[in-house]
């Protein structure tokens, strides 16, 4: 295992490896660079002139990761891995964790399958960070150690989450902000009530992004991150998701929820840089308008 290596002046990545890890070979070291072994802030870099300034924090990772835009099992394309987290593209249809009637068909489950390698011996696991629901899909962390499930956490509520929905109807303002006080008792369905103190406050940032064929791509920012608050939000509008017979919507199209969690912004846990995923929304919701 290799020390990682934090830079104390301008250089570039190349030069930087030679002069950082002298026993190394040179043949070696570019090896490093051509499998994706050399990271630089938690990131993924080849480029040989990479520009390094102080500050920067140089490792060389030894174990399996995936390269950007794998595919794993249960339909999860894997856009980004280091040895604290990693981020995926969940599909619809897929749980976050299990439920008494569902245990494997979960993106937790797979994950925790990914990292262990098929060895059920192994000790590695996904850790859950958040949650998209079954139905919707799009960008989710998770993390890859209890300490980094703890980091990205505690922040969690900073994190910058854009969704993008179509939807039923036509909102009548180009971009608004709903707020309303969540009742989330029943495990089944949400619903906004009068404020009171058993409730929660949920805002949602949106802007419409497109109007056709009587429905709206709108985009979605969340300020509150409570449960089905999107979807509550949307049919509290007159505006109920496609697809979300849950909440009122009348059609379904594109045989599934048309929710899809587009961007996620935050900072790395460990080295606090900051990250930015996108996915963009899927053809069968952006064939809609």
């Amino acid at each position: 295992m290799y020390k990682p290596r934090t830079v104390d002046q301008p250089a570039e990545l190349l030069a930087y490896l030679f002069a950082s890890w002298p026993s190394v070979k040179k043949k070696q070291v570019r090896t490093w660079l051509k499998h994706q072994a050399v990271l630089v802030n938690g990131r993924v870099i080849t480029q040989f002139n990479h520009p390094l300034k102080p500050g920067d924090v140089v490792a060389i990772r030894s174990g399996r990761y995936a390269a950007p835009d794998t595919a794993i099992a249960g339909g999860i394309k894997v856009h980004f891995e280091d040895a604290a987290l990693i981020v995926i593209d969940k599909p619809p249809d897929l749980l976050t964790i299990a439920t008494e009637a569902e245990q494997e068909k979960t993106a937790y489950f797979q994950l925790t399958e990914y990292l262990r390698a098929g060895n059920p011996r192994a000790h590695e696991r996904a850790w859950i960070v958040h949650r998209l629901d079954r139905e919707t899909s799009g960008i989710m962390v998770f993390a890859k150690t209890p300490e980094a499930k703890s980091a990205l956490q505690t922040g969690w509520d900073k994190a910058e989450k854009r969704y993008q929905a179509v939807v039923e109807g036509v909102l009548p303002n180009d971009k608004g902000v709903f707020e309303s006080w969540l009742d989330e008792r029943s495990p089944f369905k949400v619903f906004s009530v009068p404020r009171s103190g058993a409730m929660r406050q949920a805002v949602t940032h949106y802007r419409v992004l497109k109007r056709n064929k009587g429905r709206t791509l709108v985009e979605l920012t969340l300020v509150t991150g409570r449960r089905h608050q999107i979807r509550v939000h949307l049919a509290d509008a007159g505006c109920p998701v496609v697809g979300d017979t849950k909440y009122g919507a009348k059609t379904n199209p594109a045989k599934r929820l048309g929710l899809h969690a587009w961007s996620l912004r935050f900072p790395h846990p460990v080295t606090r840089e900051e990250l930015r995923f996108e996915s963009p929304l899927p053809a069968e919701l952006a064939r809609l308008v």
